[in-house]
């Protein structure tokens, strides 16, 4: 069986193009991300559950869902499954600034969410720091 694997960056570039999709549809949603400043600190972050630990992966891994679109300076925060390999998860994140991020991840829930990592993960969290682009004022009118 053959799969095409998508890095983080096509991933990254396919979120981009839904959310611009979402936002070609009312001056609600230009609105909304509007709001996400052009230097706002975007991430994709990739895990890979071992053999057998899927399910357990992404029970640990749902509730961060709700704890992090909770924090102060989180603009967007979505999880992901590939669904051709379950257990492989990604995760898109904004935050205000780098240190909003540095922050996030010094917090109780990621904490929690790291130390349960090395039994149910493969080589940990793969991470990719991100820039985004096309958010400008100038962009939205």
């Amino acid at each position: 069986m053959s799969r095409t694997s998508l890095s983080s960056p096509c991933l990254l570039t396919l979120a981009i193009l839904a959310l611009a999709g979402c936002a070609s549809h009312g001056k609600e949603a230009r609105l909304r991300y509007g709001k996400i400043p052009p230097d706002a600190y975007a991430v994709v972050a990739e895990v890979h559950a071992k053999p057998g630990k899927a399910e357990q992966l992404r029970k640990a891994t749902l509730p961060l869902v709700a704890e992090v679109r909770k924090e102060p300076h989180n603009r967007l925060y979505f999880l992901h499954e590939d669904r051709q390999t379950p257990g492989h998860f990604t995760f898109y994140e904004i935050f205000a600034s780098q240190a909003d991020f540095d922050a996030h991840n010094a917090t109780p829930h990621v904490q929690r969410w790291f130390a349960q990592l090395p039994e149910l993960a493969e080589g940990g969290v793969s991470v990719t720091r991100m820039k985004i682009l096309g958010n400008e004022p100038w962009l939205a009118k």
